[in-house]
Parts: structure tokens; C-alpha cells; sequence
């Protein structure tokens, strides 16, 4: 009851509008009210009468026709909007279009709660006292107009009116405001003398909603009489935009044997329509599943959410069963609700069935069998294996453990990444003599754990039998490398060792003979039958040959085999050192000015090529000198140098000074020598060493020589 006490005060409130209107106003074109509020009831009931549209186009209403924005609605010839169906939820707005030859307009109809209504009512209408007559304060009545978008030619098509209740002779209305002399330009206009506003062109509500124009009112010069008031302008919705998908590609992933419902992925599509009417109001459906196998209904679409979930029971969602892991699913997007009527748009959504570890590799044999010679490294046999798993996932890669067989970790298994077969090496040359077989067990496991309910089964584990070929192997020496300390300059066929070589192939009973491979100073032969290492020339630790006090010789032992086999063996002698090098003396010559002051001629220094201490400190003596005075001396100035000083200026010429010098050796060697000194004459910074005298010491000593002779 009070719900039709509702509507029936809205009914009285507009025919009380009209009439008002009425009192002040010739005929307008159009509906008398356009704008309607009445309130939300729980459900409006199939052929319930809401409200009644009274619309005149003032030229006798021939050929009316009426559309409803919301086809749950229609409107009856004498205007009474009656509900088609009983209806629990109805928007927050109805649109009503009505056309006749004459005339086209639109009304609104908005749904709002009781207390959005007072307070709606009190907006539109400035109600003066409990139940007056809605008025507008100023002369200008500037109701607000509602054209829908995208309407055909012919144009300019009139939309509204307005109406200024002083009429002032000679006054013009006057529009302006965006959509009128600001951009976008000339889309409404407004007759000056009748106040009817038209609209020049299409309209497009997703590129403006709404317009909000001024109207005055001016005089002829263009003085405003009265304004501005606000006129406000909005693009009725049309259903001109298709839903799109705009975040592509849709890829989904599902775990293969996910529950029943395990939601995928979204779907999401945008329509540019308004939001706030079933123009807009989406609905998902799948149209196409590819391939069909093993149901054609592998999932589900939510209507209005566009989740897509799984329909299938688990053991059908077996990515190893599958004809493919991956579905195609063309989903359709449909407005209006999903109505028949509502514009489509699709997309392809891409469902990949992801791969869990349910199914352990397995060995395609039980047994493996490989052949490998003794002494060789390197693969000997690849293990191949089976897994229904993803090869692309953790799931289908194996991992192989060696578990029994290889103490001596003599064997190593690695993974072919290409091929996921077990490469099986021999890492630590194998020995015939000691083992000809081998067996080695082998389980295979997943980079990824199994599922809980899976486990490794029996053919998750292989043996692998080796058997080892003998060869014909080198004898080999012990020691090698084999290593002696003799003295330098031991006599010529001394005994420096006897070599030691044995032939590891114990079941042969091969002879073994010995040879030089390589002597750099050709100082050793070697007993090609016992091996005995003696010296053919005498040991030289100052040999260019011996590095660091020692010499490196090398020795073939060969067996008797067929072809035979060689093996090699390195002696390092280590030689002590023997005082058998004379100390040498340097520098050999020096040069003196005639006049010189500084009669310090030259420093002298000493080396050996023997170690230490077979070297310094050295003696440094000058011989006995000849003659009636002495000319020179010789003062060691440390353990490796000495100075000689003359005693005197000497003239211009060659002299040989005699000079010993002694090692520490024991016994010390004595190495007798000369200096070679030369007496320049020195002028301007210039020192001539020319010859012009014989040699000053040997010439004294030849004439003592002949005078001794002589007195004999």
C-alpha cells in the first residue's frame, strides 16, 4: 500500500509540473516532464503500473512510438510505463524514447531510495511549503536535455527548448559554453526569438558524456536581461561499442590432476559503453574448445566474472593421456547482459596442462653390458632410460647414483642433457691384473621429488656388468723419478745406480731390457740386462748441462712382448761440488793519466766457478817486482776485491803488473795472471794511450836478464 502511495504522489507531483507550466506556457514539443523520480520497491510486479509519461508533440500525436532502455519495461499507448515481468532489480535509471511525425524526446526515469528521493525532489524542485508548485526563481526555464547518441540525419534535429517567462520586447537568447563557441564548435545552437535548441550533428557519448551551456537572455544590444543560466546537455547511451579484450594474449596454466574446480585464469573485457547500463553489462561464454579430447567440456566459464575453472574430474586432467598439454578456448564477450540482442567480441585463451612428477624414469633394461681396456678413462657405455614426464620440467631429467660396486671410485655417471641417458666413464685407469670384471648398480631418481603417492619402483635401478680387455702395458721404474748424489770429476766408469723395472703384466712373464733414451752430455751407459748406470766421462757440475746442481738423464726399460711395450724412467744426479776452477780475475786492463793526482789506478774483483768453500775470500799478492824501487802495491779491500795503487807518477807506456789470487779451496787453487796498465798523457780532458815507448816492464827485465847472463 505504500509503495502505490509512492507512486502515486510522483504521478500527482508531475501533472501538478504540467499544469503549472501549463499556466505560463504555449505547447511544447515533447514530453511535459522528463525528468522522474520514484523509489526502489522490492520488486516490481509483472503489469504493475509505475508511473504515466504524458507526451505532446503539439501537432495531435499521430503515430507515437515508444522505446524503453530496459526491455523488462514498455510503455503503453496512453503512457503508462507497465513492467513486462516481475523485476527484483531494475538499474538506477530508465530511459524512454518517444518519436512522432512531429516530434522526438527522451525521459528519465531514476530509481532511488526513499531517502535519496526528498532530497532529489527538493533539487529539481524549490517546493514552497508541504505541497507547493514547483517554480525556478529566475525568468528562464532551462530544463535539462537528454539526446541520444549516434542519431541519424536528418540534422540540425531539435532536442529541447527554452522558455523565458518575461517577454521582453525585442529580447534574444544567447547560448555558449563547450559543444556551442567552444571546442568542440557548433554542435548546439539555439533559435534566438523561440528559444529551441537544436543539435547539428551525431553525438558521441564515449567521447563526451555530458555538456554543461549557458543561456541568456539579451536585449537587441546585446545587454544581458536576464542570466546566466545553466543548461545542461547529456548523451544518452547507446549500444555502439563491442566488448574487447585488450590484454592479450591469455595464457593459463592448470596442474595436470587439479581438483574439479581449480579456477585457471580471468578473462577480462572492456566495453566503452556506459558502465551504469546494460550497454555494458558483460557476459562470458565459451563457444569453442580445441581439441575436444578427452571431453569437449574441459572447463567453465563464470558468466560474470570470466573465471575459468576446471569441469573435469582429475584423472581425465592427465597431461600424459592427453592427445595435447595445451587447449585453445574461444571465449565470447556479449553485452546487454547476454541477451540476443547484445554486441559480441572474442578473444582466444591459451590453457597450458602443466606436468607434476608422477611417473619415475625407468631403465629399458635391467642389465647393461660394456668392454673396456685397461689403462683407458673416458665413457664406456650410455644407460637410457623412460619417463612420461615433461621433458622440458625437472620431472623428466634424471639423476644417476652409482650405489654398489665402485670402492675405488674408479667410475663416475653424468646426465646427457640432450638425450637424459646416463653416460658411464672410466675415470681411474682400470687394471686388468687386478680385476678383469666389474659390476656396478645403478638407480635413476628426478631432479623434482615424486608426488606422495608415487614412489621409485624396482626398474628404477639397473646393473651394469664391465668386463676389462688386458693389454701389453710398460714395465715401470721404481722409483720414477729415481734420484743419486755423486761428486763431480769420479772416475770414468764409476758405478752411479742400478735401475729397477718391473712389468705389470704378472701373467705374462715378459723379460725386460734397458736402454739411454736421452744423456745431453753423453756422461752414462746403462747394462741393457741389469740395468747398472755407470759413468763414460767425467761428471762436470760447471757443465752448461747440470741446472742447479743437477743432471737429468732419461732410460727406456722394454719387455719382450708382441708388439712390445716401453716404459720410461727419469735419474736426477745431484753433483757435489769439487775445487777444480781457478779464480779469474777482472778487469784486465787499466788506464792512468801520466800526471795524475789520484794514483788509485783500478779495483780489482775475483769470481769462481766452484761453490762456496771452494771460492772466497780471496788472496789477492802482486808477484815479486823487479827492479831498484818499487812502483806499486795491491790492498784487498774485502773477500772478493782489492785495490792497486801506484807508488809513483810513471812516464807514458804499457806495463804488465803480475798479480796472483788464491781461492779458499782445500787444497786452494792459485790462479797467476796480469794486469795490463796503461800510461796516457793527458791533456785538455783528452787522454792519449798511444804506444810510443815499448813496454816499460819487459824491457827492464829482458836488459836484468842479459846483465845477469853476462856476469855469469
Amino acid at each position: 500500500m505504500q509503495h502505490k502511495t509512492q507512486l502515486t504522489l510522483s504521478f500527482l507531483l508531475s501533472q501538478v509540473l504540467l499544469l503549472a507550466c501549463a499556466e505560463d506556457l504555449e505547447c511544447t514539443p515533447g514530453f511535459q516532464q522528463k525528468v522522474f523520480y520514484i523509489e526502489q520497491p522490492f520488486e516490481f510486479t509483472e503489469d504493475q503500473r509505475i508511473l504515466n509519461l504524458v507526451f505532446d508533440d503539439c501537432k495531435g500525436n499521430n503515430r507515437l512510438n515508444f522505446e524503453v532502455s530496459n526491455p523488462d519495461f514498455k510503455v503503453e499507448h496512453d503512457g503508462s510505463l507497465v513492467a513486462l515481468k516481475n523485476v527484483s532489480e531494475a538499474g538506477r535509471a530508465l530511459f524512454v524514447h518517444r518519436q512522432s511525425e512531429h516530434a522526438e524526446d527522451m525521459a528519465e526515469i531514476l530509481i532511488v531510495g526513499a531517502n535519496e528521493k526528498h532530497g532529489a525532489l527538493k533539487e529539481i524542485f524549490k517546493i514552497e511549503g508541504n505541497l507547493g508548485i514547483p517554480r525556478q526563481k529566475r525568468a528562464i526555464l532551462a530544463t535539462p536535455i537528454l539526446i541520444p547518441e549516434n542519431q541519424r540525419p536528418p540534422f540540425p534535429r531539435l532536442v529541447g527548448k527554452v522558455i523565458s517567462s518575461e517577454g521582453t520586447e525585442g529580447a534574444k537568447f544567447r547560448l555558449s559554453g563547450k559543444g556551442v563557441d567552444q571546442d568542440p564548435k557548433g554542435i548546439f545552437r539555439i533559435n534566438e526569438i523561440s528559444g529551441d535548441v537544436s543539435v547539428t550533428r551525431p553525438l558521441d557519448r564515449e567521447a563526451i558524456a555530458n555538456y554543461e551551456l549557458e543561456v541568456e537572455v539579451t536585449d537587441l544590444s546585446g545587454k544581458i536581461i536576464d542570466g546566466p543560466v545553466r543548461l545542461d546537455i547529456s548523451v544518452i547511451d547507446q549500444n555502439d561499442n563491442r566488448p574487447m579484450f585488450k590484454e592479450g594474449p591469455y595464457i593459463g596454466h592448470v596442474m595436470e590432476g587439479s581438483p574439479t574446480g581449480t579456477t585457471v585464469m580471468r578473462m577480462t573485457a572492456f566495453d566503452a559503453d556506459d558502465a551504469s547500463t546494460d550497454n555494458a553489462l558483460l557476459r562470458y561464454n565459451i563457444l569453442k574448445q580445441t581439441p575436444t579430447k578427452p571431453s569437449p567440456n574441459m572447463f567453465y566459464i563464470d558468466p560474470e566474472k570470466g573465471d575459468i575453472v576446471t569441469v573435469v574430474s582429475p584423472v581425465l586432467l592427465d597431461r600424459e593421456t592427453m592427445e595435447t598439454p595445451k587447449y585453445e578456448l574461444v571465449i565470447e564477450a556479449k553485452d546487454m547482459g547476454g541477451h540476443d540482442v547484445g554486441l559480441t567480441g572474442t578473444a582466444t585463451a591459451t590453457i597450458l596442462i602443466d606436468d607434476k612428477n608422477d611417473h619415475p624414469p625407468e631403465f629399458t633394461k635391467k642389465e647393461f653390458q660394456a668392454t673396456v681396456k685397461e689403462g683407458v678413462t673416458g665413457v664406456i657405455v650410455n644407460l637410457t632410460v623412460g619417463d612420461r614426464d615433461d621433458p622440458a620440467t625437472g620431472a623428466w631429467r634424471a639423476v644417476y647414483t652409482i650405489i654398489n660396486g665402485n670402492p675405488g671410485q674408479s667410475f663416475e655417471i653424468h646426465t646427457n642433457p640432450q638425450t637424459n641417458e646416463g653416460m658411464l666413464s672410466v675415470v681411474k685407469p682400470l687394471d686388468y691384473e687386478i680385476s678383469a670384471f666389474h659390476t656396478l648398480l645403478i638407480k635413476v631418481e628426478n631432479e623434482d621429488p615424486l608426488i606422495p603417492d608415487i614412489a621409485y619402483g624396482p626398474s628404477s635401478t639397473a646393473t651394469v656388468q664391465i668386463t676389462v680387455e688386458d693389454v701389453n702395458e710398460g714395465p715401470v721404474f721404481h722409483p720414477n723419478p729415481m734420484t743419486v748424489t755423486k761428486q763431480e770429476n769420479i772416475p770414468i766408469g764409476s758405478i752411479v745406480l742400478t735401475v729397477n723395472a718391473t712389468d705389470p703384466d704378472t701373467l705374462q712373464h715378459q723379460t725386460i731390457r734397458y736402454s739411454v733414451y736421452k744423456d745431453p752430455a753423453s756422461w752414462l751407459e746403462i747394462n741393457p740386462t741389469n740395468g747398472t748406470v755407470a759413468t763414460t766421462a767425467i761428471l762436470d757440475r760447471e757443465s752448461p748441462h747440470v741446472q742447479d746442481n743437477k743432471y737429468t738423464a732419461l732410460f727406456l726399460a722394454i719387455d719382450s712382448g708382441n708388439p712390445p711395450a716401453t716404459g720410461t724412467g727419469t735419474l736426477h744426479i745431484t753433483l757435489e761440488d769439487v775445487n777444480d776452477n781457478v779464480p779469474s780475475l777482472y778487469p784486465t786492463l787499466a788506464k792512468v793519466c801520466d800526471d795524475a793526482k789520484d794514483l788509485r789506478v783500478v779495483v780489482l774483483g775475483a769470481s769462481d766457478k766452484d761453490l762456496h768453500p771452494n771460492t772466497d775470500p780471496f788472496k789477492f799478492e802482486l808477484s815479486k817486482q823487479s827492479g831498484p824501487e818499487k812502483l806499486w802495491r795491491i790492498t784487498k779491500l774485502n773477500n772478493t776485491h782489492a785495490q792497486v795503487v801506484l807508488l809513483q807518477n810513471l812516464k807514458k807506456a804499457n806495463y804488465n803488473i803480475p798479480i796472483s789470487v788464491t781461492d779458499s779451496g782445500k787444497p786452494p787453487l792459485t790462479n797467476n795472471t796480469e794486469l795490463k796498465l796503461q800510461v796516457c798523457s793527458c791533456k785538455k780532458s783528452r787522454m792519449d794511450c798511444s804506444a810510443s815507448d815499448a813496454l816499460h816492464i819487459s824491457m827492464t827485465l829482458i836488459l836484468l836478464s842479459l846483465f845477469s847472463l853476462f856476469c855469469l
